[in-house]
């Protein structure tokens, strides 16, 4: 019998450790690697053109990977709910195999396709290689629920079989007589597309920051192995102005697409560490990265509503103002603030910004200044970050807005004091904002308190070259300080809940994070200090994994108690007296 097999790429854009790929290659006489593209999707989705850029790079990268091993990667226009019954046909086809997905999207797309290969006939294997767990056996090791505390997270994984090894990357020996059926016209049918094709302007475009695909993944991964001394001691670098900017160790944006395997970057710091502490066992603090990813791939595989407010069953129902200007004015780096304004104009420009800089302009869009939704936030993320995840963007939004895993609200990022203490100098605000390079580092983070002399020196006046401030930070963190508390202390009708009570906490002396940005929120570290009375320009580097017992209740009687819920769109309706608009609602897009 000949076997005819297909693999569809969607994440795991790569030849290392792609184990669904090495099974369908087993005993068959043929096989197509697919990616399924719909040019029209392209072009209505909130997916910037850096973060397609990304994606085809990395497709490019995939078919010149294949080329070596006499195969080609077939990218296919349409919807795969149209395409496969066509494949199946065409190239008479008996195996289909993909990575398994986690994502509630792409667990009901998965089962569609799979129906229609079992009504044709088709074989489907399906290989976990995007997450280092099986996320369904830690949900069936917590009673069928999903972990909502890290800690609880961490006890569930330590409880489970180790991770399982890469899979052996494909060459030529594992291709076997495994031939590609190839046309002349395979370009013009089956090519990767052009930005232009797709319909995205390119013109002054610049050069990509993270170029896109396995190959340079792979180099990435070598360079950030080769700090050992990180490794050896697990120091994680202090913030300093360079940490602002774009690393060629930076891996993040390739895990999120799958050109980097998880479980290979995790075996390779398990190997670097036994090595430098002489074998050693590593703390799992180590894999901090890794671990906070899968963490929140677990909190929202069985919630489809994860990435918004309403209907959200672990996210507090906070009456958001709507206001669409001062969205556009902070997604655009016109806040008037020049520490906020220089992230959003990096964000743009390259793709990235660090986790701490993300902090900065989470707090600033929603309880620190403008009350705006954290949905709108996450939109914006989704937009524009290389490595906007839809499990991790969103959890880290519902974190940082204290809507969800978090709950220490007064605690708000000044957006003057943070990033003068971090680069003191202003040089990373004259990178990204050169119409301020001018002013002195004395008024470069607060420019409307230069005099009319120094504005005249720097050609830039304010509220004329570059805006003033358009909110009062101290006036706007102490009213919404105020309004989180009214809401925690409606929702603590509860008894027992313990919402509004001190977390004391230890410190690691810095509060870093993963070395790369890999999501919002510190690694491992703590907040320092004990809870304090609010202060509207205090900065703390908080950390979700100083979350108490409280929290979990709390959650779990959002989840289970519908009186509960009551209580807190009860809360919702007695705020709206006083603050206008509603949380938006958000209908989830994706590059894929």
């Amino acid at each position: 019998m000949v076997i005819n097999t297909i693999h569809w790429f969607r994440k795991g854009l790569r030849l290392h450790d792609n184990p669904s790929l090495k099974d369908s290659l087993l005993g068959a006489d043929s096989a197509r690697c697919v990616y399924i593209l719909d040019p029209w999707f392209a072009g209505s989705s909130n997916v910037g053109i850096n973060r397609w850029r990304f994606l085809l790079q990395s497709l490019e990268d995939l078919d010149s990977s294949l080329r070596k091993l006499n195969s080609r990667l077939f990218v296919i226009r349409g919807q795969p709910t149209d395409v496969f019954p066509r494949l199946f046909k065409e190239w008479n086809i008996s195996r289909l195999s993909y990575e398994y997905d986690s994502e509630p999207f792409g667990k009901e797309r998965d089962a569609a396709i799979k129906k229609l290969a079992c009504e044709a006939g088709v074989e489907v294997t399906v290989r976990i290689s995007h997450t280092l767990y099986d996320l369904d056996r830690i949900i069936e090791l917590n009673g069928g629920q999903s972990p909502l505390t890290y800690k609880r997270f961490q006890t569930l994984i330590s409880r489970m079989d180790s991770v399982e090894t890469p899979a052996d990357s494909i060459t030529a020996d594992v291709m076997g007589k495994c031939r590609t059926p190839l046309s002349e016209d395979h370009d013009d049918k089956f090519g990767v597309p052009s930005l232009e094709e797709l319909g995205f302007d390119t013109e002054g475009l610049s050069s990509a920051v993270w170029p896109g695909g396995e190959t340079e993944a792979l180099t990435r991964l070598e360079r950030h192995l080769e700090r050992k001394a990180w490794v050896a001691n697990f120091e994680r670098p202090r913030m300093n102005a360079n940490s602002l900017l774009a690393s060629p160790t930076g891996l993040s944006p390739y895990l999120r697409f799958g050109c980097l395997s998880c479980r290979l970057f995790y075996f390779k710091l398990t190997d670097l560490y036994r090595k430098v502490k002489k074998n050693s066992s590593p703390p799992l603090s180590l894999y901090g990265q890794l671990l906070w990813r899968e963490f929140f791939y677990t909190a929202a595989t069985n919630n489809p509503c994860f990435d918004k407010m309403e209907s959200n069953p672990i996210c507090v129902q906070i009456p958001w103002d709507r206001n669409p200007e001062a969205l556009a004015k902070w997604a655009e780096g016109r806040t008037g603030f020049p520490w906020i304004d220089a992230i959003m104009t990096q964000l743009r420009q390259e793709g990235w910004i660090h986790h701490l800089a993300r902090h900065a302009v989470a707090c600033f869009l929603t309880r620190g200044d403008l009350w705006i939704g954290w949905e709108e936030g996450m939109k914006v993320f989704e937009e524009l970050l290389l490595d906007a995840d839809w499990s991790v963007n969103a959890g880290s939004w519902m974190w940082l807005s204290c809507s969800s895993f978090f709950q220490q609200f007064f605690h708000c990022y000044c957006p003057v004091g943070f990033g003068r203490r971090t680069d003191p100098n202003g040089d990373y605000i004259r990178r990204y904002l050169p119409i301020l390079r001018g002013f002195p580092a004395k008024y470069i983070y607060e420019p409307w308190n230069a005099p009319e002399s120094v504005q005249k020196a720097a050609e830039c006046f304010i509220g004329v070259h570059y805006p003033k401030p358009m909110v009062h930070h101290a006036e706007a963190s102490r009213l919404n300080i105020e309004r989180m508390k009214q809401i925690y202390q409606q929702l603590s009708c509860y008894r027992g809940l313990g919402l509004l009570a001190s977390v004391p906490s230890t410190s690691n002396g810095n509060g870093e994070a993963s070395p790369d940005g890999m999501g919002f929120p510190g690694e491992a570290a703590a907040p320092s200090g004990k809870s304090e009375p609010a202060e509207p320009c205090q900065e703390r580097r908080s950390s979700p994994f100083v979350w108490r017992i409280s929290v979990h209740v709390f959650v779990w009687y959002l989840t289970e108690t519908s009186q509960f819920l009551n209580c807190c769109r009860w809360s919702k309706r007695h705020s709206e007296d006083s603050a206008t608009g509603k949380g938006s609602k958000l209908q989830r897009q994706s590059a894929h």
